[in-house]
């Protein structure tokens, strides 16, 4: 029966995420700002919701250990797996703005995320900061998706009730098929003698970021990059600034000294992605190969850590 569930979850976060890009553009066309934007906010969030769910349950729970694993696992997934395979699809051009702001932002707050965890804790200041920061960086998107809304390019448009339906609608499929999908996926590995610490890790982070993986790879197809691209950096922002904010003023975290490991490699992930974009203005197939080869040694350190 959990294979059976573990494929219907699978079916509700592919057939999710269509309806869910389709209706993110269609608004992104009515709104008449870029897609990026919505990418980096709506979309972005909407797809990180099983993160927020898992761990900000688990620090209301105490486990702060998979509040922050969850959190880090997710984000090396988004850069190395969701935008890597991405690339590999089909190649494309990051957006400006992104190149510029967004992924040099991306950098920034992972590394202060570093230094916080230096000390094996993310109190409740440290975590009321990253809220703080948050909340800056929506206002700024707010104001740049003011600023451009003649540069939105229509595309598709759907009518306004029908686009909220699709997002609605689409996010609900994505956020419950995940949901399946993680639970079935633990209870399958538990069965098979894997440990905790690898599930809270791999799978569960795997499993909460398969929104991201699979919205980025339907509006790659739909040729959306900007969306796709968006949405990944725009979740990782997500993940970091509100969701480990949220969790710390909830409960402290105690940081262990892998934790504090595994973050540094999701520094350097960050750095790898942007210097990847950089080289020549694009993210090549190549590149895209070797962001998911990268992770799978990440995943075989985990295994033998």
């Amino acid at each position: 029966m959990e294979y059976i569930l573990l494929l219907v979850g699978f079916i509700l976060l592919i057939k999710g995420a269509d309806f869910f890009v389709e209706g993110s553009s269609s608004l992104a066309g009515i709104l008449k700002v870029p897609s990026v934007i919505i990418g980096l906010t709506i979309v972005a969030m909407g797809t990180s919701a099983p993160e927020a769910s898992v761990s900000i349950n688990a620090a209301l729970a105490g486990s702060n250990d998979i509040a922050i694993s969850n959190v880090v696992g997710s984000n090396i997934f988004n850069g190395l797996v969701v935008v890597g395979i991405c690339a590999f699809l089909h190649s494309f051009m990051p957006h400006g703005e992104i190149l510029k702001r967004d992924m040099p932002l991306n950098i920034l707050v992972t590394f202060v995320l570093c230094l916080m965890f230096l000390d094996g804790s993310l109190s409740r200041m440290e975590g009321a900061v990253l809220l703080l920061g948050m909340i800056v960086y929506l206002g700024f998107m707010i104001y740049s998706a003011r600023k451009n809304r003649e540069e939105g390019e229509p595309g598709k448009i759907l009518s306004l009730p029908r686009s909220l339906l699709y997002i609605a609608g689409g996010l609900a499929a994505v956020i419950f098929g995940g949901d399946l999908v993680v639970d079935k996926a633990c209870i399958i590995a538990t069965n098979f003698g894997v440990s905790q610490n690898f599930i809270g890790l791999t799978i569960i982070a795997i499993g909460t970021s398969l929104p991201e993986l699979v919205t980025s790879i339907v509006a790659t197809k739909k040729g959306d990059s900007g969306l796709a691209l968006g949405n990944a950096i725009g979740s990782n922002l997500f993940n970091i600034l509100f969701i480990l904010g949220m969790s710390a003023v909830i409960s402290p975290l105690h940081v262990l000294g892998e934790s504090v490991i595994d973050t540094v490699l999701l520094l350097g992930s960050a750095i790898l992605l942007f210097v990847f974009a950089r080289t020549g203005r694009r993210m090549t197939r190549s590149e895209g190969a070797a962001c998911v080869l990268l992770y799978v040694a990440y995943t075989a350190y985990l295994f033998v850590r």
